[in-house]
């Protein structure tokens, strides 16, 4: 007799650590704001961190997550094939989101010069790495793969680090739960009327139909967002409820981009998840591959406003 839903025990370990999670972002968020709120804006930690208050706990927490998606995306490359020591990979993702976030401290005159910078560092830490051993076959995909890290891994952590020193914590939350929104509005759309494939050779479950469903979705949840926001008590967290619709639609599109790009890459390792940190889930690319390539959507609309 087949198992329903219910008492499926995968799906129940999903849902047992996907309400972890989000536990774990809704307490995040509250420290993160309330520590923001006891340092002097300022003060010595403010200036370090770029002036702005809150950005003090989400910041680290983000930084954390870089290394675990850097070992994560070492462990695919592999698998493809590609050398990709742990450690270099790690330093990449670490790089490119110090990079970006640092950017805005330094000022408007370096901001692109520190990123620039910190690109060819990697680089050529890279092609030394990679080259040891007057090795010279495989050097240009071990090089791209390390780029890879810096770009996908620590430019998109960095861009989430943006938008947190731009906003409260809450409008952070919102662009997320608008990001994951895509994810449940296409899942939905695509299970209840999904008939034509969009991308059979790489994600044989998506189709067009689920994708309009998750547009749909994350273009009412970001102006709904965009709404509530408007009683948060500082005026730099409003968002107006045509940009919040706009960027969420943008966002439907951007979030099936992000969980296909790392289709891509787990397939060249002929693997079903990233990880296995996170139970019933897999690891920790499985579950932000939509939101990490959504950050620089976000970061731009916070800055149209």
């Amino acid at each position: 007799m087949p198992r329903s839903r219910s008492t499926d025990p995968v799906l129940r370990t999903r849902l047992i650590t996907g309400t972890l999670l989000v536990a774990a972002l809704v307490a995040l968020l509250w420290a993160d704001g309330a520590a923001g709120r006891a340092v002097d804006a300022e003060g010595a930690l403010a200036r370090a961190l770029g002036g702005t208050d809150g950005v003090v706990i989400v910041p680290f927490a983000l930084c954390l997550l870089a290394p675990l998606l850097g070992i994560e995306l070492a462990r695919l490359l592999r698998g493809a094939g590609v050398d990709a020591p742990t450690w270099l990979t790690v330093l990449a993702a670490l790089a490119g989101a110090a990079s970006v976030r640092a950017a805005p401290a330094l000022g408007p005159g370096t901001a692109a010069a520190t990123v620039a910078i910190a690109a060819w560092a990697t680089l050529s830490a890279a092609l030394v790495v990679h080259s040891r051993g007057q090795r010279i076959a495989g050097v240009a995909a071990a090089t791209g793969g390390t780029l890879l890290a810096f770009v996908y891994v620590g430019m998109m952590v960095g861009t989430w680090l943006l938008v947190r020193c731009d906003v409260g914590p809450w409008v952070m939350a919102g662009a997320v739960l608008t990001v994951k929104a895509s994810d449940i509005g296409a899942y939905a759309a695509g299970m209840s009327f999904g008939r034509h494939k969009m991308i059979p050779w790489l994600s044989p479950a998506k189709s067009w139909e689920g994708l309009a469903g998750g547009i749909a979705l994350a273009a009412a949840v970001g102006g709904a967002m965009a709404w509530w926001s408007a009683g948060l008590p500082d005026p730099r967290d409003h968002v107006p409820v045509a940009l919040g619709a706009a960027t969420g639609a943008v966002l439907g599109l951007v979030g099936p981009f992000g969980d296909l790009v790392e289709s891509l890459l787990k397939r060249g390792a002929g693997v079903k998840d990233s990880g296995s940190v996170l139970p019933g889930m897999g690891g920790v690319f499985d579950v932000l591959d939509s939101p990490l390539m959504a950050g620089p959507v976000v970061w731009l609309a916070l800055q149209v406003r």
